[in-house]
This record gives structure tokens, sequence and C-alpha cells, in this order.
């Protein structure tokens, strides 16, 4: 009885698993098949919006070329009037001068008949003046004809090649992809942003240029956020916990027109920007609060994060918008906690970078020192926690491995702390003014 107890068991058990496996099979199969109706979605959307692209860019080209043909037409009919006018205008002139001699000649001619047949007693008088008349009219000036050869025989010269250069430009014009040449591959969160990274997909296309757009899920229109060469893109203003969508194309190297979109993907980010404390006198703020500009104030000291939003494993970034004069006291760098009093963060508890490159760890300089900070420049944070002794809630030793990078050069070295800090404040001290930065 045990035995048929636990063989029933058995194949309770075994029917469970079985009935598991088919929902979760189950769940696969109809997961692929919203995946085969979004593709063939997608397909359908796209060939409709090519038809409708291609119709109505051929129907503008259509509309296009035939108003230039109308109006070269015109100019060469125009040109053709201006031609017979200027050319029938002098024969006009010659004809009404050969019809008032011929007029003149005919009165003559009735003149002269009617003195021949008159009066005997008017007879040598009427002759006598038809005579003097005929002397003034010098009946042998005639004016001159052109010959056919001297006057202008109108024709048109019509190349044929046009319609031969015509048709084979319009033959290559336009071309019908299946897929973008380019692709969103990746999407890193950061505070208040997102890393957007993307990939060629066509080998046999060369890239010059990408461009890269976005929207709120919620708007109707992208906009341009990135053009440029590179294969990723930090995309600020982002408001965390919001889907966005972006779209990237390319521009063929020698080529003026861009790609076809890449499909459309949508991205988020749920970490909150990094923002300056906003009252400190001696800094103005952006609106976002994430750019402080050293003002002409006379009050020095550290100007700290909002909250400790730099956490270990992420990268911070400083860049340098306008530079001013430079003090070796100015600080840019992170810190366990807020101390005021203090005019930079070349102190314990913190570690920086100064304007003119060098290091300090616990207000201590290194050895080690990267470039000077100038307009443009971008100084990068990136630690990553190593737990030192028993794991603890109240604390214990901990190091930060801290990489500072800044114009290509990096410094790596150990951070430690009597405590353990997963995330971080932020700060930045100038003595003078004109210096701005953006932190992200």
């Amino acid at each position: 009885g045990r035995g048929a107890e636990a063989e029933a068991r058995l194949l309770l058990q075994e029917a469970r698993e079985s009935i598991e496996a088919a929902r979760s099979y189950r769940r696969e199969l109809q997961q692929r098949l919203r995946g085969l109706h979004q593709a063939r979605q997608q397909i359908r959307e796209s060939a409709t919006l090519t038809r409708d692209v291609l119709e109505q860019h051929f129907n503008d080209l259509k509309g296009t070329l035939k108003k230039l043909l109308d109006e070269r037409l015109m100019s060469l009919l125009q040109e053709v009037d201006a031609i017979e006018q200027d050319s029938i205008k002098p024969l006009d002139e010659c004809q009404k001068l050969i019809e008032h001699g011929v007029s003149t000649a005919d009165d003559l001619l009735r003149e002269g008949e009617s003195a021949i047949c008159g009066d005997v007693e008017q007879h040598n008088e009427k002759l006598c003046s038809f005579t003097k008349k005929a002397l003034h009219i010098q009946l042998d000036s005639l004016p001159e004809v052109p010959s056919l050869v001297d006057v202008p025989c109108l024709s048109a010269q019509l190349d044929d090649c046009l319609l031969t250069i015509l048709r084979n430009q319009i033959f290559r014009h336009g071309t019908v992809a299946s897929r973008p040449p380019v692709q969103l591959e990746e999407f890193v969160e950061k505070p208040g942003g997102i890393l957007v990274r993307w990939c060629k997909v066509d080998d046999d296309f060369v890239p010059q240029d990408y461009r890269l757009q976005y929207r709120k899920s919620t708007a109707s229109h992208f906009e341009d956020v990135y053009v440029g060469s590179e294969t990723e893109f930090i995309v600020l203003h982002i408001d965390p916990n919001v889907d966005y969508q972006f779209r990237v194309c390319a521009r063929g190297d020698g080529r003026q027109e861009w790609s076809p979109w890449s499909v459309p993907q949508i991205g988020r980010t749920t970490l909150v920007p990094h923002e300056w404390t906003a009252g400190l006198e001696g800094y103005s703020l952006s609106s976002r609060r994430n750019i402080a500009l050293r003002n002409d104030s006379q009050s020095c000291g550290v100007l700290y994060s909002k909250a400790p939003t730099y956490f270990c494993g992420q990268t911070l970034t400083f860049r340098i918008e306008t530079v001013g004069q430079p003090d070796r006291r100015d600080s840019l760098g992170v810190c366990v906690e807020q101390q005021n009093g203090y005019d930079s963060l070349q102190r314990d508890k913190a570690v920086c970078i100064s304007t003119n490159g060098a290091v300090f760890v616990n207000g201590k300089e290194m050895t080690n020192q990267l470039p000077a900070v100038t307009s443009g420049s971008t100084v990068t944070f990136d630690m990553e926690v190593v737990q030192l002794g028993p794991p603890s809630t109240e604390g214990g030793n901990f190091k930060l491995r801290v990489t500072i990078s800044s114009n290509n050069r990096e410094v790596v070295f150990d951070w430690v702390l009597d405590q353990c800090c997963v995330s971080l404040y932020f700060g930045c001290s100038f003595s003078y003014p004109g210096w701005k930065v953006l932190v992200f």
C-alpha cells in the first residue's frame, strides 16, 4: 500500500510539473505569437508608409518637372517672338519706303501722260513741269532689299540626349531598403539622462555622419539631439521614469541625403538628475540647477550637490563650459558629507582634482597629476566598492577604487574610508569668477 501511495504521489508530482511546463511553454508560444504579430504589423505599416512616400515624391517630381518644362518652353517662345519682331521691323520700314515710291511713281506717270496728251497751248508748260519733277524724284534711286541669305531663318535645336540623361537618372533615382543601415543598440541610465548607443548593421554601408532624434512618448514630433560621427551620445534633460522614443539614421560617405530611420525604441531613466545646492552666495545656477557659474561675489566656499546622488558604479561627469583665473585651491570632486566652513574639497573624506590638474585624496596631494583643466574639458569620476573586513551595517573599513579621467589621461587609486559609503555628494570650489561647470 505504501509503495502504491508513493508511486501515486510521484505520478501526481510529475503530472503537476508537466502541467506547469505546458503552461510555461504556452506562455512562451503566446509571447512569440505576439512578436510575430508585431513583426507583421511593422512590415505592413512600413510598406504602406513607403508606398505613400514614393507616390508623394514622384508626384511632386512630376509637378516640378512639368513646371520647369513649361517655364523653359515659355522662355524659348519669348526668344522666338523677340527675334521675329526685331527681324521683321526693318523689313516693314523698307516695305513702307517702297510702297511710298510706288505711289510717287504712279502719280508721276499720271502727270506725264496728262502732259503728253494735253492742249497744245499748255503742252510745253506741262512737259517742262513734269520733267523737273521727274529729275527731282531721282527715278534711278532704288531702296536696298536684303537677300534671303541675309535675313534670319529661325529653327529650334533640341538635343535628344536630354531624354537619355533623364531616363538614366530617373531609372537610378530612389531605392527601397528592407532595413535601415544603422540601428539603436543600447540605452544606459544616467542621472537625468540616457546614454544612447547605436551601431552599423549594413556591412556595405560607409557612414560619414549619424543623426539621433528623440521625443517624449506623448509628443508628436521628433527633434534632433545629436549630429556627428560618434556612435554614442548622452541625452540630458531627461525626466526620470518617463518613456522617450529614440531613432537614428546615417549619411553615407560623400552623400547629401540621410538614410532611412532605424526602428524607434523606448528608453528611460529611473535616476534623478544631479543638482547643485541653490542659495549659496558666490554661485549662480541654471534653471535645472545642473550648471553652476562662479559669479563676482567675494564669498568663497564649496558648492555641494543638493543630495548624495552619486552612486558607486556610475560615472560622474563635470564639463567645463567656461574658465576663469585658476587657483591651486580650486577643486572638483566627491565627498562623504557636506562640511561647511571649507573653501575647497582638498580636505578629509574627499577626493578632488584642482584646475591645475593636481589630484588630492583626503587633503593630501598625489604624486600623479592630470592635465590642467581648460574650456571644454571633461572630468569624470568612476568608483567601485572594495570591502575590507567583515560586513557591518554600522560601518567598517571600506575602500573605494577611484578612477579620475581628464583630457585622455587618468589616475587610479584606492580611497580608504571608515564607513560604508555607496552614495556620495559632489562639489566644486573656485576662488575667482568666470568658471562654469555642467554636471551629469
